[in-house]
């Protein structure tokens, strides 16, 4: 009721001192004023321009770490494209190595293979050649012992021929 009272009275002609909106207008630009004599205003300013000034250096921070990001990653493709041709390269060199020592085994499995094909042959001649000794040998003897029947007996014409037929087809199944 009090209020209202006021407010009837301000209309009425009071004086404006007696409104209370006036005293509220006054008391706020009294504050304002307190406040900018006080220094408030450069409190502010300097607030705002610190805040500005780190602002500034966090983005200045940024675009440097960008940059250095961006440098990083450059380093590391120019690394990666160097590391796949290295790769290659290597690749290629197990490829010719492997190609080498499969054309050398080759080569040292057919050279084993002559070498074992000649031995081979070298046995069988050998054998050939102890196997003929052995007939020899074996038909001397046998002419021996025919020489030595003949000697001793004192043989006829016919029991001679007889002998020397049986002699040679001795010969003949031996050599076979």
């Amino acid at each position: 009721m009090t209020i209202s009272m006021f407010s009837v009275q301000a209309a009425a002609g009071a004086p404006f001192y007696v409104d209370s909106s006036f005293w509220v207008a006054f008391c706020v630009i009294a504050f304002l004023a307190l406040v900018l004599w006080k220094g408030a205003g450069t409190a502010v300013t300097s607030a705002l321009d610190a805040r500005a000034e780190k602002i500034k250096t966090e983005l200045e921070e940024a675009r440097r770490l960008r940059e250095e990001a961006q440098t990083l990653l450059a380093s590391y493709k120019r690394k990666q494209k160097e590391a796949e041709e290295q790769a290659e390269d290597i690749i290629k060199q197990a490829r010719h190595d492997a190609e080498t020592m499969a054309a050398n085994s080759r080569k040292e499995l057919a050279e084993r293979l002559e070498r074992r094909a000649a031995m081979a042959v070298a046995k069988i001649e050998n054998a050939e050649v102890q196997a003929l000794a052995e007939v020899r040998g074996r038909a001397a003897d046998l002419a021996l012992d025919a020489a030595q029947d003949l000697l001793k007996n004192g043989l006829s014409a016919a029991e001679k021929a007889k002998l020397v037929k049986s002699g040679i087809a001795s010969m003949g199944n031996m050599l076979n």
